[in-house]
């Protein structure tokens, strides 16, 4: 029997691919953002996690805005050279938009963003290829904050479980994980389903620039400064090749 020219399979996690228009908004928002706030900070994420940046984005929409995803895009709209800037020294700014980094604008001082980066921190549950930060065993006996259809579930993990009298119990001591070696992604679901968090999501300041007093480094690194020349090109033009992503880390649109 042919086949029907109508049973075709439509895959639901396909996205569009972003345009030449949308990449070209950003960039024009992030020059919009320069004009309008008089300090910028990149920061650099640790543990990344998107519903918490976007708790970030909530808490300071009133004087601030946060952009985090795309660098090359945000290193377009800064200036990637001291020829291309469009503002004195903010060119340095972008050489330091490498890995999982974003920017901040902000009318805040920078005093006072500088105090809030250093103390705030949430907790959260880490993912596979985390060190853990300590031993977790687990002792023989039921486990009674489980319910008897997840079960089979971790079993499937590696726990030695099995259901006495429609409880699920360990039928010996098991070890989760032990303290420096990297989370396998079984382990990091079963930390997860125990409620035991380990990962701390964390932004620090590497530096900021302010229409005030100019570039400030505040995490030492090894960008050459007076090393003018852009690793992908002169000139502000754009096209989609030259906007591709090169940090696969960074998971989270630009907003």
């Amino acid at each position: 029997m042919p086949r029907s020219k109508r049973d075709k399979k439509i895959s639901l996690t396909k996205t569009d691919r972003k345009g030449l228009e949308w990449k070209q908004k950003i960039i024009e928002d992030v020059r919009h953002c320069v004009e309008k706030y008089p300090n910028i900070f990149v920061f650099q994420v640790q543990n990344m996690r998107n519903n918490l940046l976007k708790d970030l984005r909530h808490e300071w929409k009133a004087n601030s805005r946060f952009f985090f995803g795309k660098n090359r895009i945000m290193q377009i709209g800064l200036g990637r050279t001291k020829a291309e800037e469009i503002e004195v020294d903010i060119y340095k700014l972008s050489k330091r938009l490498t890995g999982q980094v974003g920017l901040l604008f902000t009318e805040k001082s920078k005093k006072e963003v500088l105090e809030w980066a250093e103390s705030y921190w949430a907790v959260e549950y880490a993912r596979s290829g985390f060190k853990a930060t300590e031993t977790v065993v687990l002792p023989a006996g039921p486990l009674e904050e489980f319910t008897h259809s997840i079960e089979p579930h971790l079993r499937s993990l590696g726990m030695p479980t099995k259901l006495q009298k429609g409880i699920v119990t360990l039928y010996s001591d098991y070890t989760v994980c032990e303290e420096g070696k990297v989370l396998t992604p079984e382990q990091a679901r079963i930390l997860k389903l125990i409620a035991k968090p380990m990962a701390k999501f964390q932004l620090t300041m590497k530096c900021s620039w302010s229409k005030d007093t100019g570039f400030e480094l505040h995490v030492q690194d090894d960008v050459n400064d007076d090393e003018e020349k852009a690793d992908s090109g002169q000139g502000d033009e754009v096209d989609d090749g030259d906007m591709e992503q090169d940090d696969s880390n960074n998971e989270q649109e630009v907003e």
